[in-house]
């Protein structure tokens, strides 16, 4: 699943945020579901966790 890129420095903070706040739920849901059944997608994970720190860096960089 080829997803499109977003612009991030097109964002504002507050937006930012709210995506954090997403991906960080998204990545909490699926860990609980790694735990019980095999993940189909194994690189889910580490695509979530770059995602994060992609837009923890933009926030980072507006301050």
């Amino acid at each position: 699943m080829a997803k499109k890129k977003e612009n991030l420095k097109g964002m504002k903070i507050d937006e930012l945020k709210k995506k954090f706040v997403d991906l960080k739920e998204n990545a909490r849901v699926l860990q609980f579901k790694a735990q019980g059944s095999k993940s189909k997608n194994v690189k889910e994970s580490a695509t979530l966790r770059k995602q994060i720190a992609r837009v923890l860096t933009e926030i980072n960089r507006k301050k």
